[in-house]
């Protein structure tokens, strides 16, 4: 009888040593139970376990997990808002409350997934409720952090830590983005002109300026030339003076009358006016009244030089 039951302990033994250890993988913590109760965690590598009594329940990842979202949100102003949002989340940390949260908060993973994916839709239609289409765009930081605010602390009571959570896309309605394309496009259109306008104002400014500094500098110009006129007129008349006083001191030591020298400048001054004048006609006064009273204010002319000659 012995002989037969023999082999049999044998098997049962092997079994026994075989069921009494488990390996855990890196990346994972096992957590066990005796008669469906928690006993303890299992840590990556190679465990013991009681054998038979003893059970792994499950098996957690404590890597990074992520998953994507697609939900729908209705603004204040009635407007659908389509969101499509990535979550990156893992398990908090391995100290052993953690994990005994994650392994028993949820019935399994799909009851833990269907939780999270509700509570972030809700926390976003709740912020996107109280703002208006217009608004949603340009409050993309504001959802996230908003989400995460409210999020973060959830997840920690399930035995989890959200890392990240970016929103991929936000749309509208086809209607709302045509809309939306058109307000931006006339918008551009308002800038361009605007930009245009003040490139035109420039530049008329510009031109005005160089004309104004053009017509300075000519200003400037004509200053100086006049100046300089002025001074070559003015020694011309210095030396003219000095040329008719040596002249007419020259015909009183020849005992001439000076009166001859006015005759002449004035003949010359006709001559120079016939010559260079642009006018056809020269009016001179040609009567012997006429003559007499020329005459007369060159001889005065004479006499007002001689009385500065002698003093």
């Amino acid at each position: 009888m012995s002989s037969y039951l023999l082999p049999g302990i044998i098997v049962l033994l092997v079994l026994i040593l075989f069921t009494s250890f488990v390996t855990v993988q890196q990346g994972s913590i096992g957590v066990t139970t005796i008669f469906g109760k928690y006993n303890r965690i299992l840590f990556p590598g190679l465990n013991f376990k009681i054998p038979i009594i003893e059970k792994v329940f499950k098996r957690i990842s404590i890597q990074n997990r992520s998953v994507e979202l697609e939900f729908q949100a209705i603004t204040v102003d009635q407007a659908n808002v389509y969101f499509k949002a990535m979550l990156l989340y893992s398990v908090l940390n391995q100290q052993e409350e953690t994990i005994k949260n994650v392994a028993f908060k949820f019935m399994d993973e799909r009851s833990f997934m269907q939780a999270l994916v509700r509570t972030i839709e809700g926390s976003i239609r709740g912020f996107v409720a109280t703002k208006k289409q217009s608004e949603v765009l340009g409050l993309r930081r504001d959802i996230t952090e908003h989400v995460k605010q409210q999020i973060d602390q959830i997840l920690e009571e399930w035995g989890f830590h959200l890392q990240d959570l970016q929103m991929n896309d936000i749309t509208f309605d086809d209607a709302i983005m045509r809309s939306m394309a058109q307000v931006v496009a006339s918008n551009n259109l308002k800038a361009a002109a605007e930009n245009e306008g003040q490139a035109l104002l420039i530049t008329k400014t510009k031109a005005a300026e160089a004309d104004g500094n053009a017509i300075k500098i000519a200003a400037e110009a004509e200053r100086q030339a006049a100046q300089l006129r002025g001074q070559g007129v003015a020694l011309f008349r210095e030396e003219v003076a000095k040329g008719m006083t040596m002249a007419a001191k020259e015909m009183q030591q020849a005992n001439l009358d000076t009166s001859v020298i006015l005759f002449s400048m004035w003949t010359e001054a006709i001559k120079h006016f016939s010559e260079n004048s642009k006018g056809n006609v020269i009016f001179l006064d040609g009567s012997s009244e006429g003559m007499d009273h020329t005459m007369k204010q060159l001889m005065s002319l004479n006499k007002l030089m001689d009385s500065k000659q002698h003093a």
